[in-house]
């Protein structure tokens, strides 16, 4: 189906153009999801930024785009790929080794209610999206110590600070997301590391199109309605967020400036939590 989330903001931020000072030369990021959405924004970023970006996703073609993209906006960072499915722990562990920045992105989302919920799914859901980030972070945090300095950034979602019906996966592991970040930025205080959740509504990615068909089924509507009268309903802003706008947030979490930001969560969804 096609949505019609209303005008989106102008200008939007792209990777091209960012427009938060950032350089991160010399830097080694690591993003995971990083294909499409979000973390193919956060990607372009951090590449943008000067960083040498390892990209991990279990969709190969999805990161050669990524690398194309990349070499084709002539950004001063290279872009890595990284094939790897999230789930085989030891090795996200392993691939984190060795960065100086973390972008904890990947995500997965199934729409049912808890008697409905396949639990195989909600153990995957958990462990892609709670247990590989603590693996992740385990991995990457000998080099921050080592050098007293590093960068963690949790893609959250202000289903991490609120619940909503029939994902009950999704805003489990974002809650336990949450509580890791804040417990990292503790430990990591004293290393010169940060940890913090960016926290955004809902984005224009891939995963929120495909929530459409099972939000309609799940509330007994069409799937036209679904974007004002679910997901934009307690939204004052009444759009989608943007992914290079997300990409934006966690980039100014890696700038001196923000070096006394940690345990945090900085909430972009446009007054969602507001009510």
């Amino acid at each position: 189906m096609t949505m019609n989330p209303g005008p989106a903001p102008h200008p939007v931020p792209s990777a091209g153009k960012p427009s938060v000072s950032l350089d991160l030369g010399g830097r080694t990021a690591l993003v995971t999801g990083a294909a499409g959405g979000i973390g193919r924004a956060c990607a372009l970023r951090l590449a943008a930024a000067g960083a040498k970006v390892r990209a991990v996703d279990r969709d190969a073609a999805g990161l050669d785009a990524l690398v194309g993209r990349s070499q084709g906006l002539g950004l001063p960072g290279a872009v890595e790929p990284l094939v790897l499915d999230l789930t085989d722990l030891d090795a996200a562990e392993q691939a984190a080794a060795g960065t100086d920045v973390l972008v904890n992105n990947a995500g997965l989302q199934l729409v049912r209610p808890i008697e409905e919920f396949p639990p195989d799914v909600f153990h995957t859901v958990l462990t892609v999206m709670l247990e590989a980030p603590f693996r992740l972070i385990r991995g990457a945090l000998p080099q921050m110590y080592a050098q007293g300095w590093g960068r963690v950034v949790n893609l959250s979602s202000v289903h991490g600070l609120r619940a909503s019906a029939y994902k009950s996966a999704y805003v489990a592991a974002k809650h336990g997301l949450e509580g890791l970040s804040k417990t990292a930025a503790l430990e990591g205080a004293a290393h010169g590391v940060t940890s913090n959740c960016v926290n955004p509504g809902y984005v224009r990615t891939p995963l929120v199109e495909k929530q459409i068909a099972d939000q309609a089924a799940a509330h007994g509507i069409p799937e036209e309605r679904v974007l004002t009268e679910v997901l934009l309903k307690d939204s004052a802003l009444k759009r989608l967020v943007e992914p290079e706008e997300v990409a934006e947030a966690v980039a100014y979490l890696c700038t001196p400036q923000a070096s006394f930001v940690t345990g945090a969560s900085l909430v972009l969804d446009g007054g969602w939590t507001a009510h």
